[in-house]
């Protein structure tokens, strides 16, 4: 069983990789500015793309879903499966509150895929298949995330059988949708921006 010292570790390891700002340090290494200052001001890969470079959406979209993904491989051969939660936890609130921004950071979608994908690869591509799908009929990337960390526990749950990442994912979700909160307004409003860039 892992120590409360080593679950603190693997918090610490799962927050600091998370709460690298991909989206922010990519645009300014490229003379872009400061992406928060455009569109949203949100730090990711949809928001970097309203500055017209796609390689850096895609660029971030990577870096944010893998530095998920890295911190709970990483935790997880240090510290075990627990040790491997916990680490996606911190990496999922290191995105969202990152020290560096003064905890003001994205919200965490790629994040959340990237963990996602470290803990239950399947559950994963179940997540993607609903996005693309929900993207597709909708073109709102918003709602595609909304449905698709929606669907997620119970996928984890009742198909995959792992009560424990399910309900850590339960936790993820709901703080994924809090974050969107200005999204869903939009939506019930009918002035949420699709993707393309019209309405």
């Amino acid at each position: 069983m892992p120590t409360s010292l080593s679950l603190l570790a693997a918090l610490a390891i799962g927050y600091l990789l998370g709460s690298i700002p991909f989206g922010l340090l990519l645009t300014r290494f490229s003379g872009l500015g400061d992406v928060r200052a455009i569109g949203s001001g949100n730090i990711g890969a949809t928001n970097v793309l309203r500055t017209g470079r796609r390689d850096l959406a895609a660029a971030t979209l990577a870096g944010d879903c893998l530095k998920g993904t890295i911190a709970v491989l990483i935790s997880g051969a240090l510290f075990g499966p627990d040790g491997a939660m916990v680490a996606g936890l911190g990496a999922f609130l290191g995105h969202i509150f990152p020290v560096w921004l003064k905890f003001k950071g994205g919200k965490g979608v790629a994040t959340y895929v990237g963990v996602l994908l470290g803990l239950a690869w399947p559950a994963a591509i179940v997540f993607a298949v609903v996005w693309g799908a929900t993207a597709y009929f909708s073109r709102f990337s918003s709602l595609s995330a909304l449905v698709a960390s929606l669907v997620t526990p119970p996928v984890l749950i009742f198909l995959l059988g792992d009560n424990r990442i399910g309900g850590l994912f339960v936790v993820l979700t709901i703080i994924l949708w809090w974050r969107h909160a200005d999204n869903i307004r939009r939506l019930v409003a009918g002035s949420e921006g699709r993707i393309g860039g019209d309405r």
